[in-house]
């Protein structure tokens, strides 16, 4: 299964938003792993406040916002 790769903070807003109009729309057909970028010194460097930011395959889908359509189409191409 693939994984979406969320990454976000803790009390973000924005972060809670996506991640709330995300899980229904993935429902188990692709793997969501939420990272926290306050956890490491990598992902604080590379995302910093760009947060909340969707990767999938290490290319970036979306950031600050849910963009319905790019994740549409990456459950499109599961089937």
């Amino acid at each position: 299964m693939s994984t979406l790769r969320v990454y976000s903070r803790q009390d973000c807003h924005l972060c809670e938003l996506l991640l709330s109009e995300l899980g229904p729309l993935v429902d188990g057909r692709v793997g969501l792993e939420v990272r926290d970028v306050d956890t490491r010194d990598e992902w604080r460097e590379a995302f910093g406040w760009r947060v909340p930011c969707i990767e999938y395959e290490d290319r970036v889908i979306c950031e600050y916002h849910l963009d319905r359509e790019a994740i549409s189409a990456i459950l499109a191409a599961q089937l």
